[in-house]
C-alpha cells in the first residue's frame, strides 16, 4: 500500500478491535471506528479515527480481531493543504489519497493526532498519533 503510516516510536501496545472477515487492511492504515468496538479502513475526511492498524488483515483468513494503534508517535504524508508543526491534523482520504494527513479546520471531526514537523505534499513527517473524536449534540 502506497503511504502507509510507518511505526517511529510505541507509546502504547495496540488494542485488538473487531474487523470484518471479509475486509483487507495494509498494515499502517488509518482506521475508523463504528458501533460495536469495530474497526474498518478510513474512506472519508471527517471520519472517527481511532488509530492505525499494527498489522495486515488479509480479505477471507478468518480472522475477526485487528490490533490497532491508538496512541504512539508515526511517520506519515502530507496531503495536497500540507502540515505544519503544532497543529491537529485529519485524515485526507476523501478529497486525497488514502493515508495522506493535513491540517484540521476549526470545524474539523475525527482529529488524529499532532503534527511534530512541517510538510508540504507528499513529503514525509512525524506526528503523534492521538485521536480526538468530539461528541457533537
Amino acid at each position: 500500500m502506497a503511504l502507509e503510516a510507518t511505526l517511529y516510536q510505541e507509546l502504547e501496545l495496540p488494542i485488538p478491535f473487531t474487523v470484518a472477515d471479509g475486509a483487507g487492511i495494509e498494515k499502517g492504515s488509518i482506521m475508523e471506528i463504528s458501533d460495536p468496538n469495530t474497526v474498518a479502513v478510513t474512506n472519508g475526511d471527517n471520519d472517527k479515527i481511532i488509530g492505525i492498524a499494527a498489522e495486515e488483515k488479509i480479505n477471507g483468513d478468518g480472522k475477526t480481531k485487528l490490533g490497532v494503534y491508538i496512541r504512539g508517535i508515526f511517520r506519515g504524508y502530507a496531503g495536497a493543504a500540507g502540515v505544519t508543526v503544532g497543529r491537529a491534523i485529519i485524515s485526507d482520504t476523501a478529497t486525497g489519497a488514502a493515508n495522506e494527513l493535513v491540517v484540521a479546520d476549526a470545524n474539523s471531526e475525527g482529529i488524529i493526532g499532532t503534527a511534530l514537523e512541517t510538510a508540504t505534499d507528499g513529503q514525509t513527517f512525524l506526528f503523534l498519533l492521538n485521536p480526538i473524536n468530539p461528541v457533537l449534540a
